[in-house]
């Protein structure tokens, strides 16, 4: 209720609807149109008059204060969410190469290991994935 604020606060009502038509405070209403303050609406008071008492900040200043502090929640909360998603990449990723052989992509060609020289001689090579490779001699 706007009186029981106004007095616990210090403030006069006008205040509270003044900061409500300026869109600095969003109390939501009752179905008898009176105004319902949550302990968040509270806090937000607290911010506002903590701004304009001490701090001297006009209506105008406190609305761009504000409007800065939901902006900066706002990259927070997409900062946070793009950290969650590293990590949970990261996570993913370390568990692949724990597993041997996952993340492999099996080749649609065979691959050659290559002959080697042992004594002068050409060692032919051997197939790896299937097929047999031609050592260069003849039948």
């Amino acid at each position: 209720m706007i009186s029981s604020v106004a007095e616990m606060y210090e403030i006069h009502p006008q205040t509270l609807r003044l900061y409500e038509r300026e869109g600095l405070l969003r109390p939501s209403r009752s179905e008898g149109n009176t105004r319902l303050y949550t302990d968040e609406d509270l806090e937000r008071l607290e911010f506002i008059l903590n701004l304009a008492r001490d701090l001297g900040v006009n209506i105008a200043g406190i609305a761009i204060v504000l409007q800065m502090r939901e902006r900066m929640e706002e990259m927070n909360r997409q900062m946070q969410g793009f950290v969650d998603y590293v990590r949970t990449e990261m996570l993913s990723r370390m568990q692949q190469q724990q597993d041997p052989g996952a993340g492999l992509v099996p080749l649609r060609r065979p691959v050659v290991v290559p002959g080697k020289v042992v004594s002068g001689k050409v060692v032919p090579g051997k197939v790896v994935a299937g097929k047999t490779v031609k050592t260069g001699k003849k039948k």
